[in-house]
């Protein structure tokens, strides 16, 4: 009797483990119990996060193996102790309770402070949303569709309830195992005309642009998209964006905030999660890239930024170098007299509206008459049948390109002068048309005859290089003269150091005083004009924190020069491989750092910039470290742009520095981003042990560190390799999780390897489980075995420190 007594009170107190959508006070859900929604779309229950002993509620999608969370109930309280349970109390206060480590009790971890209600119950629907049910009024008290984590989905609003007071916005988690609040949010700003901002912390990294009645006007991605009616509601009481999908493929589907600021729409898809747009997309998406009077587009060829018309730079200097945030300042002050007007700038997306009027019910005219009539009025545009019209400053106007989806027409307010002139040069371009059109073509015929032969003797014309820089690379040209005297002639006392390139020089007294570091392509540089233009082209294109920022370049006559900002820590080398006096001053944690770094610079090459690009000479003396010493990668000159699909190529010219170069690259002239992730494994163990690949100890057998740093960690002795300098500054477990990712990364397989995203993931994670590395590349036991072509007498080089080119592939 006893223990039948026993066994019916333990069904009333705890949920099984069979599926069921709904917790009743009598209820009790616990560790490894789940209740799952009616049409299995999802389930709850407890989760592991950062480390085994740390764990969550949350929500994940049921049906799908790759388990994906779109809610965390408790993000600010991780459970660290054993029994905890999810419950619902009688009076409807819905609680996370966990065993209390200092006294031995319970206690609440999470609770939504709920309370009076009759009869509670709480119910998973298929939606994705949980919701707390009064049974005598059937009214929803507490939904958790009201407090978003990181993740939109759909039928969830992102706004503001005013009568409650509840903000609803997204909020990244800190780290992709991590479900903490993160640094960025993703919500509703409550303007003239509301509009939905990415923050990190309270700056704005991106917005939308305001509704324009069936998107917003900076999405245009949204205009083509058929698979969700987009929602946007302005109420007395409630300001709220929400999507619905149109058919069923679509129903697993969501938009999400990932840890680095970046928002994805994501699909279930052919089994894995496929990205369907992510934002921001661009630079241009970066909130006030241009500043205040400037306008912003990819498609710009000479840079992405341009002043609006009317206006010009407000410092010269600061554009030429494409710093742009100093904006525009307007050529001639508006009259406020009648006499100004309007020109049309087609396909933006609209200004920050935080400075916004709007007036219902207006066409283009009658708010052309509005704006005109109030001298603080500097643009207007017509949305949804509202005019919406500014004041003081124009700030982060994005221009799409002609024939796309996106944008409204932006009208802006010019002075009598400046209209005068903009109507002269539109009168002037179209009648330069009507003349032009009669012998273009014959003229195009000729031109195309010209520029084939001069591309093909471009070795030897300077002035078709310089020419096409300006024209094609959207880069700076500067003057020779200006540089000789910045660097005093390229005096010894400003040469930084020398390279397979040629000498880089520093100077501080460019034009505005700026540091820039010059690089100067030497006569007898193994790169030639080829090379130079490559780095040029390449990195002129690209942008992002762990890349080197190209200012300009210079060619006149023989001399070929970069013009970079300037790295007050040099190279990555000059630290870890200098005696410990120096090495010491950077600890674990700097070190740790700049290995993400360079991961991260890495994937952005990889996979997130406009181009696919492999460097193909990633090394130590290649990494610069800024005066925080964040790590920048440099030296695009091998660098080679191959299709977004395109999984290798092959070259008879291997390049790249010898240690560093893949064994499928070195042998066979075969390249992949898998060549480049082979080139970052050697620098991890070099960071970590501070010895060189190459040059590693003549008294071991092994021909590099990197078939040493494997050996040892097959005997369990891999601290034995780290770095003096860092002896009791670091945790165990995570130096030998970097120890781990570097090997994965020069196994000899290429197919072995990570992918930078993995490499990421992997260095992110403390309760991922790696795999074992396999048998690295040239693991060889004495240095006979080696290849001919790659000993260091028979190229010729100092070892790593030099640009290796061999002509022919094996």
């Amino acid at each position: 009797m006893i223990l039948l007594l026993i066994l019916l009170l333990s069904s009333t107190l705890i949920l099984h483990s069979a599926p069921t959508d709904t917790i009743t006070p009598s209820q009790t859900l616990a560790a490894e119990q789940t209740i799952i929604s009616t049409g299995g779309t999802f389930e709850l229950g407890f989760f592991n996060a950062t480390t085994p002993s740390s764990s969550f509620l949350g929500i994940w999608y049921h049906k799908i193996p790759i388990r994906k969370m779109v809610w965390v109930a408790n993000r600010k309280s991780p459970i660290t102790a054993q029994n905890a349970t999810f419950s619902l109390t009688s009076d409807g206060n819905i609680l996370i309770t966990a065993g209390d480590v200092n006294n031995g009790g319970i206690r609440t971890v999470w609770s939504t402070n709920t309370s009076g209600v009759k009869i509670p119950s709480l119910k998973l629907l298929d939606s994705g949303n949980l919701v707390l049910t009064d049974g005598g009024s059937n009214a929803i008290i507490w939904a958790s569709f009201d407090y978003p984590s990181d993740t939109l989905l759909p039928n969830m609003e992102l706004g503001l309830d005013l009568k409650r007071h509840l903000e609803k916005q997204l909020m990244s988690w800190k780290s992709p195992n991590d479900p903490s609040p993160g640094l960025y949010t993703f919500g509703l700003r409550q303007t003239g005309s509301p509009e939905l901002i990415l923050k990190n912390g309270s700056n704005i990294e991106y917005r939308t642009g305001p509704w324009t009645g069936v998107s917003w006007s900076g999405i245009p991605q949204m205009n083509s998209d058929v698979h969700f009616n987009f929602i946007f509601v302005v109420q007395p009481d409630k300001i709220f964006y929400t999507d619905t999908v149109t058919d069923n493929k679509s129903e697993m589907t969501l938009t999400t905030l990932d840890p680095s600021g970046g928002l994805q729409r994501l699909m279930w898809l052919g089994g894995q999660w496929r990205q369907y747009w992510r934002l921001p997309e661009d630079k241009c998406d970066g909130y006030g890239t241009c500043g205040a009077f400037g306008i912003c587009s990819m498609y710009y060829p000479e840079g992405v930024c341009k002043c609006l018309q009317g206006f010009e730079p407000r410092t010269v200097i600061d554009w030429t170098l494409r710093d742009y945030s100093g904006g525009c300042k307007r050529g001639t002050a508006l009259a406020c007299s009648g006499r100004d007007g309007f020109v049309k700038v087609s396909a933006v997306k609209p200004p920050d509206t935080e400075n916004v009027t709007v007036v219902a019910g207006l066409g283009v005219e009658d708010c052309g008459s509005l704006c005109l009539g109030k001298c603080s009025c500097v643009a207007y545009v017509v949305l949804g049948g509202n005019c919406l019209w500014w004041v003081d400053q124009l700030v982060d106007t994005k221009k799409f390109p002609q024939g796309t989806q996106g944008g409204v027409d932006l009208y802006l307010r010019l002075a009598a002068a400046d209209l005068v002139s903009a109507e002269s040069a539109s009168s002037k371009r179209k009648h330069i048309v009507a003349v032009v059109i009669p012998v273009g073509l014959a003229f195009i015929i000729f031109s195309c005859c010209g520029i084939y032969t001069i591309r093909k003797k471009r070795k030897q014309g300077h002035g078709y290089a310089k020419g096409s820089i300006r024209k094609e690379m959207e880069l700076p040209v500067f003057d020779m003269s200006a540089i000789e005297i910045a660097t005093n002639n390229f005096s010894d006392e400003n040469k930084l150091g020398q390279g397979g390139f040629g000498p880089v020089y520093k100077q501080g007294h460019f034009e505005d005083g700026q540091e820039i570091a010059v690089k100067r392509l030497s006569r007898n540089s193994v790169q030639g004009l080829d090379e130079f233009m490559n780095e040029v082209m390449l990195i002129a294109k690209l942008q992002h924190r762990n890349l080197v920022r190209l200012l300009g370049c210079c060619i006149q006559g023989e001399e070929r020069l970069l013009i970079y900002e300037y790295m007050p820590n040099k190279s990555l080398d000059s630290f870890i491989f200098a005696d410990k006096a120096v090495s010491s001053q950077l600890g674990w944690q700097k070190r740790f750092d700049i290995i993400l770094g360079i991961a991260r610079g890495l994937l952005y090459l990889h996979q997130d910039s406009r181009l696919k690009i492999i460097h193909r000479d990633l090394k130590v003396s290649n990494i610069l470290l800024d005066k925080e010493l964040n790590p920048k990668i440099s030296d695009f000159g091998m660098a080679r742009i191959v299709g977004g699909d395109q999984m290798q190529e092959s070259t008879q010219k291997v390049v790249g520095t010898f240690g560093y170069m893949s064994p499928e690259y070195a042998m066979q002239g075969i390249f992949s981003v898998k060549s480049d992730v082979f080139s970052f494994g050697v620098i991890v163990l070099e960071v970590l042990t501070g010895k060189k690949n190459r040059v590693f100890d003549p008294n071991e057998s092994h021909v590099s560190l990197v078939g040493h740093a494997w050996t040892l960690w097959l005997e369990n002795k891999s601290l034995e390799l780290i770095e003096d300098a860092l002896k009791y500054d670091y945790h165990e477990q995570e130096v030998l999780r970097c120890m781990q990712v570097g090997l994965l990364c020069v196994q000899e397989g290429s197919e072995d390897r990570p992918t930078m995203a993995s490499v990421i993931l992997m260095l992110g994670s403390e309760a991922m489980t790696l795999p074992q590395p396999k048998r690295p590349g040239f693991y060889l036991k004495d240095d006979s075995k080696v290849p001919n072509f790659l000993t260091p007498d028979h190229v010729g080089c100092t070892r790593n420190d030099i640009t290796l080119t061999m002509i022919h592939g094996r």
